[in-house]
């Protein structure tokens, strides 16, 4: 099974959208919660044959950080890392402001002000050591940490961030959480300033408190460099400078390059290890098998039957944590079409849906099945004691899904499959993506499930660029998504019930793709966004869980998990399931935990 990483035209910086699941050569995405990475369905037999002549290419690329090296590069303590994209070769490129550089543009060779550790729940000061809010919740004030410079020696000033922000308004085209603040039609920062060299005060042009966390997230930018480029757009910044740990490119071949640590870092006492290796891995198979032979230390993969194929070739050093924090997949159904504006229908339908059977084929049990307030594992601190009191569709009951059918008028007929008040037949096309493996198997479940249940169901697969062309204009009856996620539960909630989010059918909607508006839920997305107090966010929240049981504006199926893989035989310092100080996602925009992790490690 492999596991893709994907960017949402439009909304992937906002809300950390990750998709999952394929066959083919992933990309890396970035994103806010991590990304999902490539695996393989083979057994582990037929796995290794189909690996070994990737894996021998790789092998041999990963030799070379022993060897003496031309251009400089450490030879010594140089960790072997895989974001879990499958290439033949590199494309040199590490502009933070595309969709995808090379690893370790975001989070490594570049920066954020803040980090948002996920599984503490607590923002992390960074290159900022503290905001404050104005009295209006119109301003938002950052204090920058001294003694910070660039990879070049240069110091790094308020003036870096400001022109950061800036090149949004000035240049379309570039990605980035920054552009949702500073977008010229919907963004909510109308001014960004620097009293001095160490403060940055961004202006609102509306109340809008979740813009803190795409504020804090975007990879700042060194002025001094990027104010001679010409085009922001196209440059790959083959060179970069940055502030992060690791800045250095001293190897860049066609199947291996590795970024050194910078020489000017400003926690250098912490950066113990000498730089990070990445090879080419050509397909999902050859990048489990790397890992299962040592050929990769820290990765962001999916890895079959991982206790067995992985860690118990080296229990005392090997580990992984799978939590799902990443996004939430769905079930969308398109309620501008009848029977889907009918919330009787989509809660049947829902119950026709054997969720642990879906999540023991599809995803091997690394997930578990969703809940009906739509909420991943990320927001303890948000999510209500027990779901259940809220609702249940999301347990598998065929009985009470063929009631609720019977008594919404949507009876069977002599060959068991039901029809709609027309009498025409209830026949749906249930839109996915061909090479997602996993997707795959869970839609072909579904499939017999509403079967069951007397609905005629039949998969439309795409591949990835028609799909998404599908599902954003509306295109589609049912349709297997990913949600968004961000740092709260106001992305997800956004992204399936807002009109914001949503679009007329045939136009472009970036999230809302059932293009379910809710009036309820436009009214508390407002009021969290309009305050700051954690308390009054968290009453906010509960509401909408409420209400997101009441109405389904989505089906979610399973919380997608958050890969992440080590072999600490060389290095320490790894998260571990004793010792989560932080997820050790190493992949994406939206994985910044990655450089509370680096500051960790340390060669044995």
């Amino acid at each position: 099974m492999k596991q893709s990483a994907l960017v949402i035209a439009g909304a992937a910086f906002s809300s950390g959208i990750l998709a999952a699941c394929g066959d083919a050569t992933a990309t890396t995405a970035p994103a806010a919660a991590g990304t999902t990475p490539a695996g393989a369905t083979t057994a582990a037999g037929a796995g290794a044959t189909t690996a070994a002549a990737g894996a021998t290419t790789a092998a041999g690329a990963t030799t070379a950080a022993a060897a003496t090296t031309s251009g400089g590069a450490a030879t010594t303590n140089v960790m072997l890392v895989h974001g879990g994209s499958a290439a033949a070769t590199w494309l040199r490129n590490f502009n933070p402001f595309t969709a995808t550089p090379r690893y370790p543009t975001f989070n490594g060779l570049h920066e954020p002000l803040m980090i948002y550790n996920t599984l503490k729940t607590e923002i992390v000061p960074w290159l900022a050591t503290k905001y404050s809010w104005g009295t209006d919740n119109k301003s938002l004030t950052f204090t920058l940490r001294d003694g910070v410079k660039w990879s070049d020696g240069q110091p790094f000033t308020s003036a870096d961030v400001v022109y950061t922000f800036q090149l949004f308004q000035k240049t379309p085209g570039l990605q980035g959480p920054g552009l949702l603040a500073m977008n010229k039609t919907s963004g909510y920062i109308s001014e960004v300033t620097a009293p001095d060299a160490k403060t940055v005060v961004f202006n609102f042009s509306r109340v809008y408190s979740p813009g803190l966390y795409d504020i804090i997230a975007q990879m700042i930018v060194p002025e001094h460099t990027w104010k001679n480029v010409s085009d922001p757009v196209k440059y790959t910044n083959d060179n970069p400078v940055g502030t992060g740990p690791f800045t250095q490119v001293t190897v860049f071949e066609n199947q291996v390059y590795q970024v050194d640590k910078n020489p000017n870092y400003w926690q250098s006492d912490l950066i113990k290890i000498n730089g990070l290796r990445y090879p080419a891995f050509p397909t999902p198979q050859a990048i489990q098998l790397g890992l299962v032979n040592a050929q990769i230390e820290w990765a962001h993969s999916f890895v079959t039957n991982i206790d067995q194929t992985f860690v118990a070739k080296d229990s005392a050093h090997r580990g992984y944590y799978f939590p799902g924090i990443a996004q939430m997949v769905l079930l969308d159904l398109n309620t501008t079409k009848k029977p889907f504006d009918d919330v009787n229908v989509r809660k049947a339908l829902s119950l026709a849906l054997n969720r642990q059977q879906i999540v023991s084929v599809a995803e091997q049990n690394y997930a578990h099945p969703a809940d009906v307030t739509g909420l991943n594992d990320a927001f303890p601190q948000y999510k209500v004691s027990d779901p259940t009191k809220l609702g249940t569709w999301t347990n598998f009951d065929l009985n009470q899904a063929g009631q609720m059918l019977d008594s919404a008028g949507y009876k069977k007929g002599s060959d068991g499959m039901r029809t709609m008040p027309d009498g025409s037949k209830m026949s749906f096309k249930l839109t996915g993506v061909s090479n997602f493996a996993d997707w795959t198997s869970a839609t072909q479940i579904m499939v017999q499930n509403f079967k069951a249940v007397g609905i005629d169901v039949t998969l439309q697969p795409y591949d990835f660029a028609s799909y998404l062309d599908h599902v954003q204009k509306g295109d589609f009856d049912m349709a297997i998504a990913f949600s968004a996620q961000g740092s709260t539960p106001f992305n997800y909630y956004r992204g399936v019930m807002s009109k914001s989010t949503s679009a007329e059918i045939g136009k472009t909607a970036s999230q809302n793709y059932a293009r379910y508006v809710s009036t309820k839920g436009e009214d508390l997305l407002t009021q969290f966004a309009s305050t700051t107090d954690a308390a009054q966010q968290k009453q906010i929240v509960e509401q909408l869980q409420q209400l997101h049981a009441e109405e389904v504006p989505a089906l979610p199926l399973w919380p997608q998990p958050g890969w992440y893989e080590y072999n600490s035989a060389r290095f320490t310092g790894f998260p571990t399931k004793d010792n989560l100080y932080a997820h050790g996602w190493m992949s994406g925009q939206g994985a910044p935990e990655q450089l509370i992790v680096m500051t960790h490690l340390r060669p044995r």
